[in-house]
């Protein structure tokens, strides 16, 4: 018998027939003789409008009544769930997080787990019965509900899978498992059996939708193995696990993007120690997050040096450096017509020449390189926009990616 803890979004519980057909997956995982608990999230379009009713009463909110509000959408699938799993003779019972209890820190609208209490749970499953518990969701150290954060119901599920020492947790979501590159752009995409936890952490904070970065993060620490299913098909999904567990890793396992880019120009800034700690230490003070980052060469004692953000952070940043700023420039040039475009894979450490690969397929077709960042495993590049289809299946094919 092994322990399943599996995870349904929004678009798997978007109506009461898709919750019915939720219902007869999870009791076909019962009857394989194994013990089930269930984390869904709230019925597709369901959080968006309580977020927007909170909104249209004040946009300056109270992030306790805020957090008070979206939880209910949570709330409302966990109890349809376990309805229709009875109906189907199961026993079940829904679990809020406050019920677990879910022990998160205050930093309501995106607060981060700090403790789980799984012997409740445990118990439950060990009696027969159905755990469906309210993803996204927990309780601060003070009694208020919190929330997790968009995509938070990915991170319950790892979570409570690390606490009631699943043997997996499946995410059951639109898509049937993790691809070599987005399908939707290249045609030749094709489906991995298994990728690691580190290749998945990149994806996810590189630009690919199948996982919320914070999940696998919490996969990763504690070793929690995590498949990703498509809940339309019974076609078989990815295990996302450790190296260990994959025989032949492959020199690279996907290519991601990301649109959410802006580029951020200081033009002819002083050259002198302290001008890097005047721009983004305001930034970091403010919340900011910068990513790639590049400096000229010094030219008669000035250089340009230039950021990305988040195009929803752009004009916060421009707000910080032009009131922080203590160095003097002679202007601030922005792009947001960019894509960061990443190469990722753990054959990177043991092979050489992946980087050249990269910047011949791109140069051969002759898209300009604005930014590179590199880690252990990936090499990342700026690029403008118009370019990203044309790049994706470049690198896709250049790797020897293509389906068969």
């Amino acid at each position: 018998m092994a322990r399943i803890v599996q995870k349904f979004g929004g678009t798997s519980v978007g109506d009461v027939a898709r919750i019915k057909n939720v219902a007869k997956r999870v009791k076909a995982e019962v009857e394989r003789g194994n013990q089930v608990a269930v984390v869904v999230s709230a019925m597709s379009g369901v959080t968006n409008q309580l977020v927007a009713y909170c909104n249209e009463i004040s946009p300056m909110h109270d992030q306790r009544e805020y957090d008070a509000v979206v939880s209910t959408g949570e709330q409302v699938t966990t109890g349809l769930l376990a309805i229709a799993l009875q109906g189907l003779g199961m026993k079940a019972r829904s679990w809020t997080g406050w019920q677990i209890p879910i022990g998160t820190d205050d930093a309501h609208g995106k607060a981060r787990i700090e403790s789980i209490d799984g012997e409740g749970l445990i118990r439950c499953m060990e009696a027969g019965e159905i755990a469906v518990i309210a993803g996204f969701q927990g309780i601060t150290g003070d009694n208020r509900i919190s929330t997790l954060g968009r995509g938070g119901s990915d991170t319950t599920a790892v979570a409570v899978a690390a606490a009631v020492k699943a043997d997996r947790c499946d995410i059951y979501t639109d898509v049937d498992g993790v691809y070599t590159t987005d399908p939707r752009i290249g045609a030749t995409a094709r489906k991995l059996d298994k990728i690691t936890y580190e290749e998945m952490l990149e994806s996810a904070s590189l630009g690919a939708k199948v996982l919320q970065t914070r999940s696998v993060e919490m996969a990763m620490k504690h070793r929690v193995r995590v498949q990703v299913l498509s809940s339309f098909s019974d076609a078989p999904g990815t295990l996302v696990c450790d190296e260990d567990e994959i025989l032949e890793k492959e020199l690279v396992s996907g290519i991601t993007y990301s649109r959410d880019e802006a580029k951020v120009t200081l033009v002819g800034v002083q050259d002198q120690p302290g001008v890097a700690a005047s721009i983004f230490g305001p930034l970091a003070d403010a919340n900011i997050n910068v990513d790639m980052i590049v400096q000229n060469t010094s030219r008669e004692g000035t250089t340009d040096l230039t950021f990305t953000t988040s195009r929803g952070e752009l004009d916060r940043a421009l707000k910080v450096i032009k009131e922080s700023m203590k160095v003097p420039y002679a202007s601030i040039v922005t792009d947001k017509s960019v894509v960061k475009v990443s190469v990722i894979g753990v054959g990177m450490r043991s092979h050489a020449g992946v980087a050249q690969t990269m910047f011949k397929a791109l140069a051969d077709r002759k898209i300009n390189i604005h930014i590179i960042s590199t880690s252990e495993i990936k090499v990342s590049v700026l690029i403008s926009e118009e370019y990203t289809e044309l790049a994706l299946r470049a690198l896709h094919t250049a790797y020897g990616l293509d389906a068969a």
